[in-house]
């Protein structure tokens, strides 16, 4: 079974709402496109998380999607620093010694499945392909494009994902590791205005792919001021109580999702106080 997207416009809108130069958007880009690729699978309510921890200046990531095809997340640096220029698109000596975590969050199950492994390529699509080979025990390929013009624009984002179901024979799992092996840029060809039902019919015709089914992927994030105003009411007492007293006003706050900022007047902040402590 396969998936293959189109993730241009989504990871176009990533970056605008984040505001990523390039490096960055290479490297939440490939995160998006990976996390797309395997919410493909969901169904109702559930949900898939990717997160990376590491040492290298990248420092980590979290992205989540779910069944809708809406994926959301950030780095946690931003921006990366570098010390000289970018030679090439290897991103293994800006992510280090690390861990890869993917945490499936399912609605029929009591507790979300988080399983781990050690990042091995400092490459999103090998090391995505290495945890399901180690923790699902399922032959696996990903490949992930993003294609930059030459002012720096993301003209073209794809990605493909290619899993070996019980009873595969060898043979066959052979060829199609090969062909994903020597596969262009996917960012390239969808950059050239490849059409994604052609290009899959045109790179598996000699095994008879069927399409089963044909999804949006997007940029979305459902956070908003309630949910935000939510989160500073939790703050410790004595944290709310001086911003309240001392501001700085308007407050202004940021999902760490999709970057959307969410300002606070004077009063805003006092009666969020009040609910909270009503008696002070």
């Amino acid at each position: 079974r396969g998936v293959m997207i189109n993730g241009t416009r989504m990871i176009n809108e990533m970056r605008a709402n984040h505001e990523l130069g390039v490096l960055e958007t290479l490297v939440l880009g490939r995160a998006y496109l990976g996390v797309g690729l395997m919410a493909a699978n969901l169904k109702g309510k559930d949900r898939i998380g990717l997160q990376i921890e590491c040492t290298g200046p990248i420092k980590g990531l979290s992205v989540e999607g779910n069944a809708f095809g809406e994926v959301r997340g950030y780095l946690k640096q931003v921006p990366i620093p570098i010390e000289k220029p970018l030679e090439s698109f290897d991103l293994s000596p800006f992510l280090g010694a690390g861990f890869l975590s993917v945490t499936r969050f399912l609605e029929d199950a009591k507790y979300p499945f988080t399983g781990k492994v050690a990042l091995m390529y400092g490459n999103v699509a090998k090391d995505l392909a290495y945890y399901a080979l180690t923790s699902e025990q399922i032959p696996t390929a990903f490949n992930l494009g993003i294609q930059f013009d030459r002012k720096g624009d993301v003209v073209g984002a794809g990605g493909l994902l290619l899993q070996a179901l019980p009873g595969t024979a060898d043979q066959r799992i052979d060829d199609l590791e090969d062909l994903v092996l020597h596969l262009p840029s996917l960012g390239r060809a969808f950059s050239e205005g490849a059409e994604l039902h052609a290009l899959i019919h045109a790179t598996f015709q000699t095994h008879q792919p069927k399409i089963l089914d044909d999804r949006r992927i997007e940029f979305m994030c459902h956070c908003n001021k309630e949910r935000i105003r939510n989160l500073i009411m939790m703050l410790p007492i004595e944290d709310l109580k001086d911003i309240r007293d001392h501001g700085p006003f308007p407050l202004e706050t940021r999902c760490h999702n999709c970057n959307t900022p969410y300002t606070f007047e004077r009063q805003e902040i006092r009666q969020i106080y009040g609910l909270r402590f009503p008696d002070n």
